[in-house]
C-alpha cells in the first residue's frame, strides 16, 4: 500500500486576495481520474477548478467546502483503489488543471458535460463551448480554456499581469478608511461651490503684518456664517436635528508621516483674529508632533479642510466628518482675470470654497446662504 498522493492548491493561485473552497466535486470514497475536475477555488475576482494529480480513490477532504486555504495547502488526499498501481510521485507533483468534459474529439460539447464552473463562465462571457479548444483529459474543456479563449477578431494571448508591490496599511489608514466609507454610507453629500475674492484679506492681513495665517481669517469668516446658518453647525438624529450653541470648528491637518488628523478649536465663537491665529499655530504645530491630547481631537461640531495649501483647486465632495452635517473645503489661491467694474478687467486674487452637506440634515438654499455669509465676512476685512 502507497502514500495517499496530496491535492495541493497551486502556489500560481493569485488571481485574488481570498481564497475559498467552493464545491467538491467528488466524495470521499469516490473514484477519480487525472485530471478530473475535482473542486472549485473562489476568490474575490474569479472561480477556478483543481483538477485530479492522479486517478485512484479520494480518501481524504482536509478542507470541507466553505474554508479558507492558502497557496500550498493540502485540501484532500488520493490514495490507491483496488487492482491499482501506484500514482508515481512525478504525476503526483503535476500543477493542478481545471478540466471538465467538453466532447474534445471535435464533437460539440453540451451544456450537461461541463464542469459548474465551466458552465458558469461560458455562459456569463456568452461563449458557444463548441468554439473553444479543450485541453483536457480527452479533449475536456477547463476554466484556464475558457479564459484563454478569444472570438477571432480579439488577440488570444492574454495580457501580461502589472508587477506591483503591497505596502502594509498603518492603523491611521485603516482607521480613516473606515471613517469615509460609514461616512459615505451614512450620509447623501451634496456640494455646493463659490467663488471669494481674498483681495480685503490680504490688505488687511500685509498691514497687520502678517501675523495671522488665511486659515485663521477663515476660521472668523466660518464662525459668522455658521452664527447666521446655525442649521449648519448641527448633527442629525431621526427624532430631530441637534443645533450646537458653541462652534467648535476642527481643521483638517496632513501629517508628513501620511494621514490626516482633525484637531478641534473649541468655542471659536468667543476669540477674536489675534487669539484664532495663536491656537491654530499651537493646535497645528503639536498636532504634526503627535502631542495632541484625546480632547483636542474630540467635540468637533464642523471642520474645515483647507486642500488649496497642497496645490487643489476644488475638492468636490469632500466626505463629511462624521457625526456633523457639513464640512467646509477651501481651494488654491491664485491671480484670475475678473472685471473690475469700470468695463475693464484686472487680475484678482480668488479661490473656490465648497460646502459638502448631509443632504438629510441641510438643503441647498441654506448651503448657498451658507457660503454667501462666509464670504461677505471676509469682506469686512476690507
Amino acid at each position: 500500500m502507497t502514500e495517499p498522493i496530496d491535492i495541493v492548491l497551486p502556489s500560481d493561485q493569485s488571481e485574488g486576495t481570498t481564497n475559498t473552497v467552493g464545491t467538491w466535486f467528488k466524495a470521499v470514497g469516490e473514484s477519480v481520474a487525472l485530471n478530473d475536475p475535482l473542486l472549485e477555488i473562489v476568490t474575490d475576482k474569479v472561480t477556478v477548478e483543481i483538477a485530479a494529480p492522479a486517478s485512484g480513490v479520494l480518501v481524504e477532504i482536509l478542507k470541507p467546502e466553505g474554508a479558507s486555504v492558502e497557496p500550498g495547502d493540502v485540501v484532500g488526499r488520493i490514495g490507491e483503489s483496488a487492482g491499482q498501481k501506484a500514482p508515481s510521485p512525478q504525476v503526483a507533483s503535476a500543477p493542478a488543471a481545471a478540466s471538465v468534459p467538453s466532447g474534445g474529439t471535435g464533437e460539440s460539447a453540451t451544456t450537461t458535460e461541463l464542469s459548474p464552473a465551466v458552465r458558469r463562465l461560458i455562459q456569463e462571457r456568452g461563449l458557444d463551448p463548441a468554439m473553444i479548444q479543450g485541453t483536457g483529459r480527452g479533449g475536456r474543456i477547463t476554466v484556464q480554456d475558457v479564459e484563454a479563449h478569444r472570438p477571432q477578431a480579439e488577440s488570444s494571448r492574454p495580457p501580461a499581469l502589472p508587477s506591483s508591490r503591497r505596502v502594509p496599511h498603518t492603523a491611521m489608514r485603516k482607521s480613516i478608511a473606515e471613517h469615509m466609507v460609514r461616512s459615505v454610507a451614512t450620509a447623501p453629500h451634496v456640494t455646493a461651490v463659490f467663488e471669494a475674492d481674498l483681495g480685503g484679506v490680504l490688505a488687511h492681513r500685509e498691514a497687520q503684518g502678517k501675523t495671522a495665517t488665511l486659515t485663521a481669517y477663515f476660521v472668523r469668516a466660518t464662525v459668522q456664517a455658521l452664527q447666521a446658518v446655525p442649521e449648519v453647525n448641527s448633527r442629525w438624529h431621526e427624532q430631530g436635528l441637534e443645533l450646537f450653541d458653541d462652534c467648535n470648528i476642527g481643521i483638517a491637518t496632513a501629517l508628513e508621516s501620511g494621514g490626516l488628523i482633525v484637531p478641534v478649536l473649541h468655542a471659536a465663537q468667543q476669540l477674536d483674529l489675534a487669539e484664532t491665529a495663536r491656537r491654530l499655530a499651537d493646535l497645528t504645530a503639536r498636532a504634526r508632533a503627535g502631542k495632541l491630547e484625546p480632547r483636542e481631537v474630540q467635540g468637533g461640531t464642523f471642520t474645515i479642510s483647507n486642500h488649496g495649501v497642497s496645490g487643489s483647486l476644488l475638492a468636490a465632495p469632500i466626505i463629511i466628518n462624521q457625526p456633523q452635517s457639513a464640512i467646509l473645503g477651501v481651494g488654491k489661491l491664485e491671480q484670475r482675470i475678473r472685471p473690475d467694474g469700470n468695463g475693464g478687467f484686472a487680475a484678482r486674487p480668488m479661490l473656490y470654497v465648497s460646502l459638502t452637506i448631509d443632504h438629510r440634515a441641510l438643503d441647498g438654499f441654506q448651503a448657498n446662504a451658507f457660503l454667501s455669509a462666509w464670504i461677505g465676512a471676509l469682506e469686512q476685512w476690507s
